[in-house]
């Protein structure tokens, strides 16, 4: 029996999905595991818009989990899908790779260097330690292994007997004429084909061809392994398939009750799993809302196999801050790995489920992840203290742990753009950093560097790989003596009375309070005085310093936080810099 039959007091989208997914389950299957499922296609560099194919069905799985019951969590592996083309910005793979299209993926080989067997292991490997270490459980499903060791030939024969019905639900949208495109829908129809060729949908056609007529089956040719083939003949007494192969002539008569060669085509292979696995809840991508898309005519080939389509909301894409929505056939999208490399794992989980499934959004690689981890500390501060809203503590505890425990956490989560500050100064010097990071609150200084990680490790592969050389910070070696030369009384005044406040207010805290006090100070105000009581011309003074101090540490006039810099950057070498 559950341990908790109700729904969380929250109103998040996790829990509702929740609520609908062991209502339905109960229904289909009473007293069985609840079955969600994701599909994924290693058909290349598995990206960050695919994950939401896998973070959506975790998220509700989690939450039911939580709530007592049993659940599987299935992850087809698309393995045996066809290599349908040479991906783009694959380190070491060219045109050359063209000769294994219409191969099975595992019957491709790895890209050069790899350690792993096939070109899907490769790209199996790299997502199977993403989600390791995002907490992600699952049970995988190599469809090639299933396909090969026969697991599902009572289905494909049951699918070549009903071929004539199967022929007649696609049919219903294959002799639709086209209608007239729009700007708009042209884009979405280009969406939608990136869309499933990323996820396992590939670009196979729906089985119809050859004078013999119409079969849901694909057998992969026995002499060039390509799935370039065409069914000549089939007899549902003997199972005896007759197939021809168009790209090297190579033609065989196999007996399909004990051939384990071939794939049923997309539209039918997907439906026939939801029967098979019993998957109550698998969600699909806004491609999928399309007429004749996979997902809807799944909905209606299901029945033949005698199962039910699943429940599952369409999920919109996920774009990147500066990019364009993601595509793998268009390579070089980012993936899992690569955002793990410079946030942790709570902050992506996050990213996932605080939006409702049908709500795109962006994951940050450029400046923007300041901002979205500024938000998540803010988040955390307010759960912490009782004041964030019901939905945003559910997304927040989704985000920190799973049913099985709380995921490793930073044991001193310092500010991100601080932290990233302090590794674009010190480059590398672990040392310095963590004289730095000490000072930052010299009444509870950092003892160890471990103590900001993996945070500071994530912000300073940020610094290393996603900030542009010229925009890094290069503190002077020397004063810009030209420059203090030239320096009228009143600028003179605002770096004599910064550098006369230096050791008092040597700390994070304190030397905030002090750059900003200095032109208060100056104006005749108190260096306490908020910005309600102080003239608007107060903040182009605070600029105007600003851009001086830069100008005469590093050379430009913006770069990292004054505070984060000057502690940075030493007392000492700062009043060299600054002329004393």
């Amino acid at each position: 029996m559950p341990i908790v039959a109700q729904s969380t007091e929250t109103t998040d989208w996790v829990s509702r999905f929740a609520d609908e997914v062991i209502e339905e389950s109960e229904r289909r299957a009473p007293g069985k595991p609840v079955v969600v499922a994701s599909g994924l296609s290693p058909s290349g560099p598995i990206h960050l818009g695919n994950l939401r194919e896998v973070m959506t069905p975790h998220l509700v799985a989690d939450e039911v989990r939580r709530r007592g019951y049993e659940v599987r969590h299935l992850i087809s592996w698309d393995d045996y899908d066809r290599y349908r083309k040479v991906p783009a910005g694959v380190a070491g793979v060219d045109e050359s790779w063209a000769e294994h299209i219409g191969k099975p993926l595992t019957s491709v080989p790895a890209p050069e260097g790899s350690p792993h067997p096939n070109w899907a292991e490769h790209f199996k490997a790299t997502m199977i330690a993403s989600l390791a270490e995002l907490g992600v459980e699952f049970d995988g499903i190599s469809q090639t292994a299933q396909y090969t060791s026969g697991a599902y030939r009572e289905q494909i024969l049951h699918a070549m007997k009903h071929r004539g019905e199967i022929d007649a639900v696609l049919g219903q949208y294959r002799t639709k004429p086209k209608p007239a495109r729009k700007q708009q829908q042209k884009a979405v129809d280009e969406a939608e084909l990136e869309a499933e060729e990323g996820s396992g949908a590939a670009s196979e056609d729906d089985g119809s061809s050859g004078s013999a007529g119409y079969f849901p089956y694909k057998p992969y040719c026995g002499a060039c392994e390509k799935d370039l083939t065409t069914v000549t003949a089939y007899d549902d007494a003997t199972t005896e398939l007759a197939y021809t192969c168009t790209a090297c002539g190579f033609s065989e008569t196999v007996r399909l009750s004990e051939f384990n060669r071939g794939k049923l085509v997309w539209k039918v292979d997907w439906p026939m799993r939801w029967a098979y696995e019993g998957v109550v809840f698998e969600p699909s991508g806004v491609d999928h809302s399309s007429p004749g898309s996979s997902f809807q005519v799944g909905g209606q080939i299901v029945g033949i196999f005698g199962g039910e389509q699943p429940i599952g909301p369409m999920y919109a894409f996920v774009g990147i801050s500066g990019m364009a929505k993601m595509s793998s056939s268009k390579g070089g999208v980012p993936t899992p790995a690569d955002a793990l490399r410079i946030m942790e794992p709570q902050l992506l989980r996050w990213l996932y489920a605080r939006r409702r499934p049908n709500q795109s959004f962006k994951i940050a690689f450029d400046q923007e992840i300041q901002r979205l981890y500024d938000e998540w500390d803010k988040l955390a501060a307010k759960v912490a203290d009782g004041s964030a809203l019901p939905g945003d503590v559910a997304a927040y505890t989704r985000a920190v742990g799973t049913a099985s425990g709380a995921l490793p956490a930073t044991p001193r989560p310092l500010p991100y753009r601080t932290l990233a500050s302090v590794a674009d100064i010190t480059a590398g010097h672990r040392d310095q950093a963590l004289r730095i990071l000490s000072d930052l609150d010299p009444a509870n200084p950092l003892t160890s560097l471990d103590e900001a990680r993996p945070r500071y490790d994530r912000a300073e592969a940020w610094i290393n790989t996603h900030v542009p050389a010229d925009q890094r910070t290069i503190v002077r070696d020397e004063p810009d003596a030209e420059l203090l030369k030239s320096l009228d009384e009143q600028a003179q005044q605002s770096v004599r009375l910064l550098l006369d406040g230096l050791e008092e207010h040597w700390s994070l805290d304190g030397l905030t309070h002090l750059v900003y006090g200095v032109p208060k100070v100056q104006a005749g105000f108190s260096a306490d005085a908020t910005p309600k009581e102080l003239p608007p011309e107060i903040k182009t003074s605070q600029r105007s310093f600003f851009a001086l101090l830069y100008h005469l540490l590093v050379g430009r006039d913006t770069g990292p936080r004054l505070p984060t810099l000057l502690l940075a950057v030493g007392q000492d070498r700062v009043r060299r810099l600054l002329g004393e």
